[in-house]
């Protein structure tokens, strides 16, 4: 017997944190989060998403075995900024069984529901400044830091599901060498036109620290504001951000673009911390704090996160030096390989800009929608 249980208490929340240890047991791609770190994000007093928005957990359980996992969520933000009423889904992972996909799913949207949301979209978890998408294609390697992986199957339980297509976001490859000679001839002309100052993350002091992290907040709160899917976020939930993240930015593969002392652009890449987390298997303690230590300096791969500038300053080739200057550091801190993650699949510039410089899609992920009725 079959059923369906609302996440409530701390063993039930430790149970939907460890499911999918079960799921990937045999996956030797599945990078595991560290469990602490879940049982923070989870945690409203910890997680500023919290503070605008609300979640509900739920749990599939047959035979007094957990067979599935699944998250609801409203996002106020979201719905603010884009004028609709959307209610999300994610952290889904299921056995392979449609029954149970389908009371995960029945759930969830029954909940959205209740929230008088009109469309379901997933998976987002929790939103589009998280980890998203369901991954369709490119099964054969571990994901990058900050992206999804899941089993090839799950397409085809959420399309049984009802879900349809909304949009699909690239993960594009390429080997980390010298910047191509056309590029580098066209950044170096750029530069010297002058016209804005490119520099790195300046990580000095503290009050250094944070006014690049004020001055990435305020391009980042206008550079994406007309992508699709785009979610604002709250300083709190920024700060929030750059603070977990602090601990393995590279300072200089951020960049930072600024013309006559204002905001323009910046572009950031991360060393793939997952490429350490995998050997964790989402323990800090006891051994793998030690590991960290170890593989955090032998890190092969980078991500190229987000690059971004502000819509007045677009027309002056500063992306042009933001892709030149991160090859050369890249190359300078003998990274083997890169992933440039996410772009929309609509966004034609900057899949032609990816293909150009030596990039060729090797992952793609799905976002679904449903209508509720």
């Amino acid at each position: 017997m079959m059923k369906i249980i609302e996440v409530k208490s701390k063993k039930e929340l430790l149970k939907f944190i460890k499911f999918p240890f079960e799921i990937y047991k045999n996956d030797e791609n599945w990078v595991a989060p560290l469990i602490m770190d879940m049982k923070n994000f989870f945690n409203p007093k910890k997680n500023p998403f919290f503070e605008h928005s609300e979640a509900q957990l739920f749990l599939a359980e047959k035979d007094g075995e957990i067979v599935g996992r699944i998250s609801a969520q409203t996002n106020t933000q979201h719905n603010k900024f884009h004028d609709e009423n959307i209610g999300f889904w994610g952290f889904f992972e299921c056995v392979d069984d449609q029954k149970v996909a389908e009371k995960l799913f029945e759930s969830a949207i029954n909940w959205l529901k209740n929230k008088k949301c009109e469309v379901a979209r997933g998976p987002m978890n929790f939103s589009t400044n998280d980890e998203c998408g369901l991954l369709i294609d490119g099964f054969d390697s571990m994901p990058f830091v900050m992206m999804t992986h899941n089993p090839a199957y799950y397409q085809k339980l959420i399309e049984s599901c009802g879900m349809i297509k909304s949009m699909d976001l690239l993960a594009y490859l390429m080997p980390v060498t010298k910047a191509p000679e056309r590029l580098a001839k066209l950044s170096a002309k750029i530069e010297k036109r002058g016209g804005f100052t490119v520099r790195t993350l300046n990580k000095k002091t503290k009050k250094t620290l944070k006014k690049d992290i004020e001055t990435v907040f305020t391009i980042y709160s206008k550079a994406w504001e007309r992508n699709w899917g785009f979610v604002p976020m709250t300083k709190k939930e920024f700060d929030h951000l750059v603070m977990e993240l602090l601990p393995i930015i590279e300072p200089d593969l951020v960049f930072i673009a600024e013309v006559d002392g204002e905001p323009a652009g910046f572009s950031v890449a991360l060393p793939d911390y997952n490429f350490v987390l995998q050997k964790m298997k989402g323990k800090l303690f006891p051994t793998g704090i030690l590991k960290a230590l170890y593989f955090k300096n032998k890190i092969p791969r980078l991500r190229v996160l987000t690059m971004g500038v502000i819509k007045e300053y677009q027309n002056r080739g500063i992306d042009a030096v933001f892709y030149n200057k991160s090859f050369e550091m890249a190359y300078k801190l003998e990274y083997k390989s890169g992933e440039f993650s996410w772009i929309l699949e609509n966004n034609l510039m900057m899949n032609r800009i990816a293909t150009n410089i030596g990039g060729k899609v090797h992952k793609r992920y799905r976002i679904f929608d449903k209508t509720i009725t």
